[in-house]
Order: C-alpha cells, then structure tokens, then sequence
C-alpha cells in the first residue's frame, strides 16, 4: 500500500524498461499507489504477463532506440521515470562500436526525447515528476563499461539541467544511483565480467560487484522502486537537481 493514500490517483506515470527489474518494480508501486502506469518496454510478452498480474498497468510496446516509435509514445505524462538499460562489458581498444551507439541511445538519447516531448504538458499543469535512473556508474566509473559510464553520467547533467529548467513550472527532475541490483541486467554481466576479468563468476560477484559496497549485497528491485515511490510523491516537492545513491556506500569515497 501507499504511503501517501490517494496523492497519486489521476496521475499518469510512463515507466521505461517495465517488463522486468528496477522498471517492473517502479511501475507496480506507482500503480498500487492509484497511478495509471504506461509500461513501456521492448519485450511486449513481459509486458502483457506485467498487465495481467497488476491492474493500473497498461502496455506500450516500444523500441526505445527507434526514434519515430519514441514519438509516437504517449506525451500527456504527469510522472517520467526513464529507467530502460543494456549493457556491453568490454575493454576499450575492443568494444564494438554499434553497441557503443546503441547503448547511447536507449539511455541517453531515448531519456532526452522522452522528457522533450513530456515538459510540455507537465508545464501546463504546474506539476511533473522525472525520475532518471542512474548508477553508481553514474558517480563513479568502472573498467570495461566504457557506454554504461558514459550513458549514466550524461543522464546526471541532463537531469540537472531539467531541474534547473523546469522548477519554476512545478517538475522536479533527479536520478536515482543504484549498486548492482539483483535484475536480468546484472545476472547476464556475471558471465561477461567472468570473461574480462578472467575469473569464476562466484568470484565477480565477490570480488567485482561488491567490492566497493560496503553492505555486501545486491539491492532487490523493490528497494528501488519504494525510493522512486517516494521521489514522486507529496515530500519530494523540493527534490530535484540531485541525485539519491542506494549503493551500500559505494560512492561514501
């Protein structure tokens, strides 16, 4: 349940990369809290099981990196959480250069367009709420993710600048900066970080992930939906222009 009864019903909140992970979790805590959640993902399967297990969710197939299926999204959002992401683990000298462009744009480019198109109508109503999620890459950066890092820190000026641009009209924009969260996403980058680093996967997640963390652990989905939860609802009026870490104190140094 809510903790702020009946504050979201009416709202209408598009939640990227909803079929699994961070996203599904983000949009089923906007939806029990009253929001009418536009569930937007490339896997349209994902989204249909998401719909039928949660009422409040409706499903937008999308491909996020396809600039005209980005325009042709909904626009009459009240609530943006750009959360949608892929990953490549690779050295520099040998990261495939068609990854690196896609990469940028389903978590630079596709945020950027997003929030363009939605502005508008939060604008008019003197009321909006962005929520970007970012990384601990987002503040600190890592070997082999070379398009992740760079991704996640352009997502944390773009974020500020909207802040800055949209206060005046009643929207907030902030990111969100998880350590490595127990999603699809970071159970494909044991294997592929195994093989850069050349070791066994038990190892990566030792010795790799939570390495920096000082809670030894990886964050349920959960966690972070409740955080983007909150940062949309009454309290987080003036949250904006920053950026709330649930990293295990990875970025305390």
């Amino acid at each position: 349940m809510s903790t702020y009864p009946n504050f979201h019903d009416g709202r209408r909140a598009m939640v990227t990369g909803a079929a699994s992970g961070i996203g599904r979790a983000a949009a089923i805590k906007l939806a029990e809290a009253g929001a009418h959640v536009l569930a937007v993902d490339l896997n349209a399967e994902g989204l249909e099981a998401l719909a039928a297990e949660v009422p409040g969710i409706e499903p937008v197939p999308c491909d996020l990196s396809d600039l005209a299926g980005l325009d042709a999204l909904p626009k009459d959002v009240d609530i943006l959480v750009n959360n949608a992401g892929i990953q490549t683990v690779s050295p520099i000298q040998d990261f495939p250069i068609e990854r690196f462009e896609l990469i940028m744009r389903v978590m630079l480019h596709a945020p950027w367009y997003l929030i363009r198109q939605s502005v508008p109508h939060m604008y008019a109503n003197g009321w909006g709420r962005i929520v970007n999620l970012s990384s601990a890459h987002g503040l600190r950066a890592s070997e082999f993710k070379s398009a992740y890092v760079t991704a996640k820190h352009g997502l944390e000026g773009l974020s500020k600048v909207v802040a800055l641009e949209g206060g005046p009209h009643g929207v907030t924009s902030v990111t969100v900066n998880p350590a490595y969260v127990r999603t699809p996403l970071v159970e494909k980058q044991i294997a592929e970080q195994a093989r850069a680093h050349n070791m066994g996967e038990d190892e990566v997640v030792q010795k790799i992930m939570l390495d920096r963390v000082h809670v030894k652990r990886l964050i349920e989905p959960e966690e972070v939906g409740e955080l983007v939860l909150f940062l949309t609802g009454p309290a987080s009026a003036s949250m904006s222009g920053t950026s709330y870490p649930i990293d295990g104190a990875w970025s305390a140094y």
